[in-house]
């Protein structure tokens, strides 16, 4: 069994974390069983937020009898500090407990400082002094943002997206954090699905002893692969190597990481889907999505309004009308049958 200790928190976690966005999409009873399975498992870190509907309410059913022998780690998005003491009580409500291990800061585009004149580093450190938080966290999605965090020493952890498709850039961001003695919580470690080998990933991830991957569990199949590693963790054998780099090879360059953080769009396009289209169709069974469900999705682009929101609000800066107009010319060429999958 392989743990971390996340930073200067000495928190110790199995390597793999439970990412708890997707049970929002299944029900009470069906989460309740994944939730209770992984802990079962050796699974002792969830991560959930107050922005993924009911995830935190079926942690709170599934596993507050447990509440003592697993770390939760949840995340308001909220600016003000009125809605961040409405968003921390109800996440200790719905969680079942009276205090939350790491609290984070959901995707802020700044680092929140004391003295900035947001209140929000104070509102963590006040609920620190209550004892409803033990830790100070965030998560991020830009670089630069996620730098100055790891060089502000006012964080525990930070939560980042990070995978074998990760530049260099973000490999050091990583390593920084481990001289920094901050928690690392790796995000989309599938790289929001396009990697499809689990061992690859983990055994890429294994080479990072600070860093703490989250896997997104909807479907228990999927939770069965990873309390597999626990036991058994995959080794970055040379077929695996052979795996990682021919993915990075397909996937050089920009591309969709599927986070969503530009929706909802006027045009009602699914963008966070329609834009990595190409890959998705490429790296998994692709008749769904080419069947008329998956044609009515697509033509959606052709109703773009070229307002550039989507561009605003991509924290990777991805040109996101040039990515969607570009998946949707691929895939007329694969409906005609000018390009075989």
């Amino acid at each position: 069994m392989i743990s971390v200790t996340l930073g200067r928190t000495g928190l110790k976690v199995n390597k793999n974390g439970f990412g708890a966005l997707p049970i929002q999409r299944i029900s009470k009873e069906e989460a309740a069983k994944l939730l209770r399975k992984a802990y079962a498992g050796g699974i002792n870190l969830f991560d959930t937020a107050r922005g993924y509907s009911d995830s935190e309410e079926k942690i709170g059913y599934a596993l507050s009898e447990a509440r003592n022998q697993i770390i939760i780690t949840t995340k308001t998005t909220s600016t003000k500090v009125e809605g961040f003491w409405k968003d921390l009580e109800t996440s200790l409500s719905l969680l079942k407990t009276d205090y939350i291990d790491v609290y984070q800061f959901h995707n802020y585009n700044y680092c929140p400082k004391p003295g900035d004149g947001t209140g929000m580093y104070e509102a963590m450190l006040e609920a620190k002094k209550q004892g409803k938080i033990r830790f100070i966290g965030i998560t991020a999605h830009r670089i630069g943002v996620a730098r100055e965090i790891a060089e502000s020493n006012l964080y525990d952890t930070l939560q980042f997206p990070f995978s074998y498709l990760s530049s260099e850039d973000e490999k050091n961001l990583v390593n920084r954090c481990k001289t920094n003695n901050i928690g690392f919580i790796a995000m989309k470690a599938l790289s929001g699905g396009l990697i499809t080998n689990s061992a690859a990933a983990y055994a890429f991830m294994a080479q990072y002893e600070n860093t703490v991957p989250i896997w997104g569990v909807q479907r228990e199949k999927e939770l069965d692969e990873f309390i597999s590693y626990i036991e058994c963790p995959p080794a970055l054998t040379s077929d695996i190597k052979e795996i990682i780099e021919n993915d990075r090879l397909q996937m050089t360059g920009e591309f969709c990481r599927g986070c969503g953080y530009c929706m909802p769009c006027p045009a009602e396009i699914e963008i966070n889907t329609c834009a990595r289209m190409s890959l998705l169709i490429r790296r998994m069974p692709s008749s769904g999505f080419l069947e008329e469900k998956g044609q009515l999705r697509m033509r959606k682009i052709e109703d773009c309004l070229q307002c550039g929101k989507c561009k605003e609000k991509c924290p990777y800066s991805l040109d996101t009308p040039k990515l969607l107009l570009k998946n949707y010319e691929d895939y007329k060429r694969i409906l005609a049958g000018e390009v075989i999958v």
